[in-house]
């Protein structure tokens, strides 16, 4: 859940990406991180297995400057994809503002996506969230590989699979090469920024709250 601080007119938001393990949610922080100017980020938290998978969460802290006065820190977070961690990313997504559901392009992943997305709508109806009402973004990663003999999905075959009802933004992406890493975050910034000021200050019918 944001945070508000009317005294130092700051909000805190918090964004999670989501998604099958391997499909490049850490990357996606990192790249970020490295491209980011220091005074713009915070120090990246982040716990990994001997085998490079995130073993309970990355955590990137950033500031986005000043939105109607207000100074805007968003925290970013991943969750491990595993399925055997599926408690550790039901705890991660509590509080969440905005989501980013990171899918793999690989072929051999389709179905990995697919249940993914499943268990991610699961866990927010287990916090009592619409998916279809929470800031979501969904981002098809590694698109790099389509110019390799690696077999990978068409973005038709991924609409079709994972945005056919949800019908929201999609972002083509190679977070290794950085290639729409900026336009993912931008986009659920943008509607998790909004999202939080109706929700928490304006209210939705535009009359500030008290």
């Amino acid at each position: 859940m944001a945070l508000i601080d009317l005294s130092k007119k700051e909000i805190h938001c918090k964004i999670v990406y989501y998604g099958p393990g391997r499909c490049g949610k850490t990357t996606n922080l990192l790249y970020i991180y490295n491209t980011m100017n220091e005074n713009s980020r915070g120090k990246m938290l982040t716990i990994e297995t001997k085998g490079d998978r995130t073993l309970f969460f990355d955590l990137l802290p950033l500031n986005l400057g000043k939105v109607s006065g207000f100074d805007i820190r968003i925290q970013l977070y991943t969750v491990p994809g595993q399925t055997m961690y599926a408690a550790t990313r039901k705890l991660v997504l509590k509080g969440v503002d905005g989501l980013v559901f990171v899918a793999d392009s690989l072929k051999v992943r389709k179905a990995k996506n697919i249940e993914s997305l499943e268990d991610l709508r699961q866990n927010l109806q287990d916090y009592k969230i619409d998916i279809h009402e929470i800031p979501l973004v969904i981002q098809f990663n590694k698109r790099d590989l389509a110019a390799t003999p690696i077999p990978i999905l068409s973005v038709e075959e991924m609409e079709q699979d994972l945005n056919s009802e949800l019908k929201t933004a999609t972002f083509e992406a190679s977070a290794v090469k950085g290639a729409g890493v900026f336009e993912t975050l931008k986009e659920i910034s943008k509607r998790t920024v909004r999202y939080v000021a109706t929700k928490h200050l304006i209210g939705p019918r535009g009359a500030k709250k008290a």
